[in-house]
């Protein structure tokens, strides 16, 4: 189910000023909180879109991915050719 948030038009309730909700798409806006009565309104959220990118295009666009090899150990999967970083032991 999506999540939609709600914003409460007067004294906000202990769900908080603006609070999210489960509801079926087929669900009308909400009007009232469900927790306290009081007036709502329905929030323009910006959608969720999440994508994964091989570690080329990382590197393409400037980034630098560090994965965990060990403890205090991480190489930079990112880079050409292997470079491993390896924290002194106090900070690990």
């Amino acid at each position: 189910m999506p999540l939609y948030e709600y914003e409460h038009m007067e004294t906000p309730c202990d769900l908080g000023q603006v609070f999210e909700i489960s509801q079926p798409l087929a669900d009308e806006p909400l009007t009232a909180c469900p927790k306290c009565g009081g007036p709502v309104r329905k929030l323009l959220s910006a959608p969720r879109s999440f994508s994964t990118h091989t570690n080329a295009e990382l590197r393409d666009a400037g980034f630098s991915k560090l994965v965990r090899r060990d403890k205090g150990v991480y190489e930079n999967v990112t880079a050409q050719g292997k470079q491993i970083i390896k924290l002194p032991d106090e900070d690990r």
